[in-house]
């Protein structure tokens, strides 16, 4: 009898002391364990053009105008970016028929908010610019009314008049995007809030249009755009990027 009892306080003793290896061994297996993988990310020169500008100068006749733009990534958000450009615009009213011509430059940061995936490019950005131009304006013809029209027609003076070496200074915000869709190949579109800081005025009359900042409206300092880019980088070298990834072990 003794004997029995004391097998069955050994096989007792034996299941007390293994439970707990049991529940360590479950435990470890539903440790997670993490691994770092390495991909590489290209920093490089992107060089396009807005195709916005080209549809609209075949489809105006009133328009011309085309522009390249570009960037360089400095830190994996951070860009240095910057366009040059040409515009013509014909503008006609009730009291005015005014053409203006010329170039502008505009240079600043991009600053890319979207989280991308392993070694994908894609952008969702934010930028600041600050825009000059360089531009003319030519007074095609000018009416003039007369406050008592039942007497006199108005009057309309078809004289050319050209005002040369103009310029104009202004900042932007930009929010927009850029996708990836070949390899180093991306199409874009971007939309740009404009505040103007300063700028020159044609004697006589006020500029109705300034290239590289687009309309203005009854001596608004504020004006807007948008961008249809397409452009192509040409990458320098590149950079590790490591991603951790989490495993659940069972």
């Amino acid at each position: 009898m003794k004997m029995q009892h004391r097998l069955l306080f050994i096989i007792s003793m034996i299941i007390v002391m293994l439970l707990p290896l049991t529940s360590l061994a479950q435990t470890e297996s539903n440790e997670t364990t993490t691994d770092t993988l390495v991909y590489k990310q290209k920093y490089g020169l992107r060089l396009g053009g807005d195709i916005g500008k080209l549809v609209r100068a075949a489809i105006d006749d009133d328009y011309s105008g085309f522009e390249i733009n570009g960037d360089y990534r400095l830190t994996k958000k951070l860009y240095i970016a910057g366009e040059l450009g040409t515009e013509e615009r014909r503008i006609t009213n009730d009291f005015l028929d005014v053409t203006a011509k010329g170039s502008y430059f505009k240079a600043g940061v991009d600053y890319n908010t979207y989280k991308n995936w392993l070694d994908m490019q894609n952008m969702i950005y934010t930028g600041f610019r600050v825009g000059v131009s360089s531009f003319s304006q030519t007074q095609n013809s000018i009416t003039i009314f007369n406050t008592d029209q039942y007497w006199e027609a108005p009057f309309t003076d078809n004289t050319e008049r050209e005002f040369n070496g103009l310029t104009a200074i202004w900042a932007e915000l930009i929010i927009g995007l850029k996708a990836e869709l070949f390899t180093n190949f991306y199409a874009g579109l971007n939309v740009q809030l404009k505040g103007m800081l300063s700028e020159d005025q044609p004697s006589g009359f006020e500029n109705l249009y300034v290239p590289g900042f687009n309309r203005t409206y009854d001596s608004g300092r504020f004006g807007i755009g948008f961008g249809y880019t397409v452009s192509y980088m040409i990458p320098i070298y590149k950079k590790d990027k490591k991603v951790v990834v989490e495993k659940e072990d069972n």
